[in-house]
């Protein structure tokens, strides 16, 4: 039997839910198939529907979702009820994307004589790929869980899911999946649309079963690399989309520091320690100008996270972690200048920590993200330090600059641009917006696909193109028919149609 824990005291208590066995994983992986059969051939506004029944049945269990994920995580009612909310939001979004339609890429080619001669009719659009398999993560139980992005993103297109539970909180994802289930089932979903399996070897057991066309991960960079060698040994690979690791390069400007050291001390320090420095975005090094400016924030930085408690971490296996790359780091290189209140040993908990190191020393060894409260900050005398220090740091989903109007940036947002998938200027990456704009992607090892995670193009990663040549009127999905009865944005001969 599985076990669940109390991060806050460690105490640890049987949650009555099994290991699936190889044999169910199968079974459940089939009836995804089964009922992919069905939502394949299921209408833009059926599917929009569906995921406002699941919107709504969401919300209407927020109370009691919440409890049971703050027994698990400990992460506080507030922020996880929060979080139910996003990921009601996250459904009603991809709802709203379905009535509208663009996301298809409908695309009309009349036959017609060209300087190439006599050309045929073509007519593409994209459609669902198939089954699912989604892992949740440890550190978002709703957002990027069993009632998270994947999920929502990954039925909006026409798929059905099986997920893997993440073990930080089963309880939490066994719950979600019987409110998600039961919304499917009372909107006369097929049975098979959503699946659930626990355990590690499960999760190995699914990725490798035939009846999976795609996989969505969000987890650490060791266990991604361990999904990618199943799926590449797969009679037939699949597509696998994972975000991995990310350190998230911070620079100050000389001119932001001079301005205002106290207040970017202040949001760096809000930052690296939200949520426990526990989001995928935080910023794990920050470059920080010498001088007296700079000093004013690595001051300001140290006397907050001096005066700081020790933060509860999702699981034991992460402060473990924790401690070892902090070691690690200081061995490599960075001194330790500032270290939060004691740790409750009682618990699962890490002191928040600042070290430093000098811009020009930074290795790939230094480079290392620390999934916990933990910044690098790294002084420069002259940006072409940070330009060389960005050939050690891996590529990230974010990097953020921090500089003053009329300040000449220019050269700075080029050398980051090949580095991360979102800049922020004048902000913070941590705290990701849900919307058709937002991209919370990367190149590797931040994720290994080209496509984002959150917001409405995360439907993309779970669709593929067909064409129909020539195909007859009464064969052509609604989107591709002459009349345009759903008032779909489509390019016709070349020209984009509004409706």
């Amino acid at each position: 039997m599985l076990t669940s824990a109390d991060p806050r005291t460690g105490r640890a208590w049987p949650t009555g839910i099994e290991a699936t066995d190889a044999v169910t994983v199968a079974t459940t992986a089939a009836a995804a198939s089964k009922a992919f059969a069905v939502t394949r051939w299921s209408t833009r506004a059926w599917r929009a529907g569906l995921l406002d029944a699941i919107a709504v049945a969401l919300e209407s269990h927020r109370e009691e979702l919440t409890g049971v994920a703050d027994r698990e995580t400990g992460l506080g009612a507030a922020r996880l009820a929060g979080e139910v909310g996003r990921s009601a939001f996250q459904f009603r979004l991809f709802a709203d994307a379905l009535r509208e339609g663009s996301y298809v890429e409908a695309t009309i080619d009349h036959a017609e004589t060209t300087e190439l001669g006599p050309q045929p009719e073509i007519r593409r659009m994209l459609v669902p790929i198939g089954p699912v398999a989604v892992f949740g993560s440890s550190n978002f139980p709703f957002a990027f869980s069993v009632a998270g992005g994947d999920t929502a993103s990954a039925l909006a297109g026409g798929n059905t899911v099986v997920l893997k539970a993440h073990g930080s909180h089963l309880e939490t994802s066994a719950r979600s999946f019987e409110v998600i289930s039961d919304a499917v089932a009372g909107y006369g979903g097929p049975a098979g649309t959503i699946g659930i399996v626990y355990g590690t070897e499960a999760g190995r057991v699914l990725v490798s079963d035939p009846h999976i066309r795609a996989v969505g991960f969000t987890g650490s960079l060791t266990a991604g690399r361990a999904l990618i060698d199943i799926i590449n040994q797969r009679e037939e690979p699949i597509p696998f989309y994972g975000e991995l690791s990310s350190l998230n390069p911070l620079v100050i400007t000389p001119a932001a520091a001079a301005a205002r050291a106290d207040a970017i001390a202040d949001g760096l320090f809000g930052s690296y320690t939200l949520g426990a420095g526990q989001f995928c975005t935080k910023p794990g090094v920050a470059f920080i100008p010498v001088g007296a400016d700079g000093d004013r924030i690595v001051a300001g930085l140290v006397e907050r996270t001096t005066a700081a408690n020790a933060q509860v971490l999702l699981n034991e296996r992460i402060v473990t972690s924790f401690g070892e790359i902090r070691d690690r780091l200081i061995a490599a290189g960075a001194a330790s200048i500032a270290v939060a209140g004691a740790v409750d040993s009682s618990g699962f908990a890490a002191s928040p920590t600042v070290l430093a190191i000098d811009a020009d020393a930074i290795s790939p060894a230094v480079a290392e993200e620390a999934f916990g409260p933990l910044v690098v900050v790294a002084r420069y005398d002259d940006l072409e330090e940070i330009y060389a220090a960005l050939d050690a740091v891996p590529d990230s989903l974010t990097a953020t600059i921090h500089h003053e109007p009329g300040e000449p940036i220019d050269a700075l947002v080029r050398e980051l641009a090949p580095h991360a998938g979102r800049i922020v200027f004048n902000g913070y990456p941590t705290g990701v917006r849900v919307s058709w704009g937002q991209h919370h992607g990367g190149t590797w090892p931040s994720t290994n696909s080209q496509h984002t995670s959150v917001g409405v193009s995360a439907i993309r990663r779970f669709l593929r193109p067909i064409a129909f040549q020539g195909a007859p009127e009464s064969v052509l999905p609604s989107e591709l028919r002459e009349e345009n009865v759903d008032g779909v944005p489509r390019r016709v001969d070349g020209r984009l149609r509004i409706g």
